[in-house]
């Protein structure tokens, strides 16, 4: 049960340290606090439950949990500005490098009964575009943004880069983000850019441009440092799954901001864990001494 109260004092600290209000709503009755919400959320996506067996789950170790389709309504009716707070609240320290990149993560698809009613032979999937931003030394989300459409990677990188809680140093991407207006975008805010010279086949560009003389002093070792948004697009798919379970496009992008949240929280329960003392090399004691001993 100490755990248990330990998780429950971790939510309540992050909902202040965003500044959230106490209550989620103002009208009615005033039963359940934004952390009964906030914990009920975090543990259905860490544990992979629906809304029925998180209540189930909470008001089973004594704490307080609203229904299931409070938490439902509540979930899919909390705005994004909220959610962008709670996450900016997960970061904690600068981040010196960030890295961007994009994937696609598939939607819920109807059934095969309802593909034969509309005379389609066969599903249509349009997957959804997740673009994040990476700190590569803590391995955290920074920011991210959620399009119900594939786009093009760039599309996305003013609206992350805009909702940076710090400037980094440096920003990492591929070659997809190979652009002249990038460069020019990064230089005013005075953030350096690593992206590797895409190649255009014939044509020439000026050789002043910004592409160019980025690609002069283009440093191998921080572009591999862009591999941490890799990591983290696996590390996400795996716990969370490829899949997101929302109808409404509310609800997917809520979704994808608390498991972006759950994934912070628990990069930051490892870091904990890792800093475990270790002993010097001398004072190790050899196996062979042990069994003689």
């Amino acid at each position: 049960m100490k755990n248990d109260v330990k998780l429950v004092h971790k939510v309540k600290r992050l909902i202040r340290r965003a500044g959230l209000p106490r209550w989620l709503h103002q009208y009615g009755p005033k039963t359940y606090e934004l952390w009964n919400h906030a914990l009920a959320w975090l543990i259905k996506q860490e544990c992979k439950l629906g809304y029925r067996r998180v209540t189930r789950l909470l008001r089973g170790l004594g704490l307080k949990c609203p229904c299931p389709s409070a938490l439902c309504m509540g979930f899919a009716r909390m705005p994004l500005p909220l959610w962008q707070r709670l996450l900016a609240a997960t970061i904690g320290s600068r981040p010196d490098i960030v890295a961007i990149d994009g994937t696609g993560i598939s939607r819920p698809l109807p059934s095969p009964y309802y593909y034969r009613r509309i005379d389609k032979p066969y599903p249509i999937e349009i997957p959804l575009k997740l673009s994040i931003a990476v700190d590569t030394r803590t391995k955290k989300i920074l920011a991210l943004r959620l399009r119900a459409k594939p786009r093009h990677d760039i599309k996305d990188v003013k609206y992350l880069i805009a909702r940076l809680p710090w400037k980094p140093r440096c920003i990492v991407a591929d070659k997809g983000y190979d652009a002249e207006w990038l460069h020019q975008y990064c230089k005013k805010q005075g953030i350096k850019v690593c992206i590797p010279l895409r190649k255009w086949g014939k044509v020439k560009h000026h050789m002043l441009s910004l592409r160019r003389q980025a690609a002069k002093n283009h440093s191998q070792k921080t572009y591999g440092r862009r591999e941490i948004v890799e990591s983290t697009f696996g590390a996400i798919k795996r716990k969370f799954g490829a899949s997101i379970s929302s109808i409404n496009m509310t609800g997917k992008r809520a979704e994808a901001y608390s498991r972006a949240i759950t994934h912070n929280l628990i990069r930051i329960l490892n870091r904990l864990f890792e800093r475990c003392p270790t002993l010097p090399i001398h004072l190790y004691i050899p196996l062979s001494q042990i069994e003689s001993g």
